[in-house]
C-alpha cells in the first residue's frame, strides 16, 4: 500500500496481542487507524493498560503486527530487511534512560548507533559533536553517563537517537522518573528539536500539562483509539476524560471547580493564563 506523501507513520486496523501459555489473550490493542504527519507533535494518553507502548513499538518495530499493519515511509514493518531503515526514520526514547545507555562515555553513546550504521569515524565525530551542542552536552562527552542527573542521562539518550538524524521521536514518558525541574529541561529540548528542526514527535505520557503542548491528542482506552484531535479539543472535555478516569490540565479542572461554584468563566478555558486573566477580569468587573 502506498503511504500519503504527507504521512511519516500510518498504522492500517493494526493489532497487537501479546503470546499466552495457552490462554486466549485479549488484544493489547486493535483496530488502530491513526496518522502521524512530518513536524507535528502528537500526545498519547489514556489509563494505564490501555495500550500506548504497545502501540509505540509497532511504530518502531519493536513488535510487528498480529493484525493490520503500520507503515514507516512507505515501508511495512512486517518487511524485516527492512527494519534498519525503519528504526531510523523513528527513533524510540524509553522511559529509563539507564535501559538506553550503553558505553563507557557520554560521547562513546552517543556515536554507538552510528558505528552501528558504518558511517566513516570523520562523519561519526562530527555528528556526535553537532548533537552535543545542539542538546548542550559538550562538557560531559568525557564523562560516564551512570554518574550524570536524570535529566542529563535522558539528553544524552536524546542525543543518541538525534545523531541518527530520524525524522520522528517517539516517547514513552520520558519525563515519569525525572524531578520537576529536569522534566522542563527535557521537554524544552524536546519541543525546540520539534519547532527548529522539524522533527515530529510521538509522546506517550500521563501527564495532562505535556499533552496540552502537543498539536493534537490521541486517545486509547483497552486497546482502541477513542479520540484524535487538538488538544484544547480532547482536554477540555472533562465528562470524556472522567470516564475513562484521566484528567484535564490543571487549569481546565479548576475552572471546572470554579463555575461549579458560581463563577461566571469561559467556556473553553485551557491555558493557566487564559484562567489567569478571566479571573482578574471577573473582579474587575464585580
Amino acid at each position: 500500500m502506498a503511504v500519503k506523501p504527507d504521512t511519516i507513520i500510518e498504522a492500517n486496523n493494526a493489532a497487537f496481542s501479546y503470546s499466552g501459555e495457552g490462554e486466549t489473550v485479549s488484544p493489547a490493542v486493535s483496530g488502530i487507524n491513526l496518522q502521524v504527519r512530518p513536524g507535528e507533535y502528537l500526545a498519547l494518553v489514556g489509563p494505564n493498560g490501555s495500550g500506548k507502548t504497545t502501540l509505540l513499538k509497532l511504530f518502531n518495530a519493536l513488535l510487528i503486527p498480529s493484525g493490520g499493519e503500520v507503515m514507516v515511509k512507505g515501508i511495512s514493518t512486517a518487511e524485516e530487511a527492512r527494519l534498519p531503515e525503519v528504526r531510523r526514520t523513528c527513533g524510540m526514547i524509553f522511559q529509563n534512560p539507564d535501559n538506553q545507555l550503553v558505553a563507557t562515555t557520554v560521547e562513546e553513546d552517543i556515536a554507538f548507533g552510528l558505528e552501528n550504521l558504518a558511517l566513516p569515524p570523520d562523519v561519526i565525530r562530527k555528528r556526535v559533536l553537532d548533537t552535543a551542542h545542539i542538546l548542550g552536552l559538550e562538557r560531559l562527552l568525557k564523562q560516564p553517563p551512570h554518574l550524570l542527573s536524570g535529566g542529563e542521562k535522558q539528553r544524552v539518550a536524546i542525543a543518541g537517537v538525534l545523531a541518527m538524524e530520524p525524522e520522528c521521536i517517539l516517547m514513552d514518558e520520558p519525563t515519569a522518573m525525572l524531578d520537576p525541574a529536569a522534566r522542563r529541561d527535557v521537554l524544552k529540548t524536546v519541543h525546540e528539536l520539534n519547532r527548529a528542526r522539524g522533527i515530529a514527535v510521538v509522546h506517550v505520557t500521563h501527564f495532562p500539562e505535556e499533552a496540552a503542548r502537543a498539536d493534537r491528542v490521541a486517545v486509547l482506552d483497552k486497546g482502541k483509539l477513542v479520540a484524535d484531535g487538538e488538544s484544547e479539543d480532547i482536554l477540555t472535555n472533562l465528562p470524556f476524560l472522567h470516564r475513562l478516569g484521566l484528567q484535564g490540565t490543571t487549569a481546565v479542572e479548576l475552572a471546572d471547580l470554579l463555575r461549579r461554584d458560581g463563577c461566571s468563566l469561559p467556556p473553553k478555558i485551557f491555558q493557566d493564563r487564559e484562567l489567569v486573566d478571566s479571573l482578574c477580569l471577573l473582579a474587575q468587573n464585580s
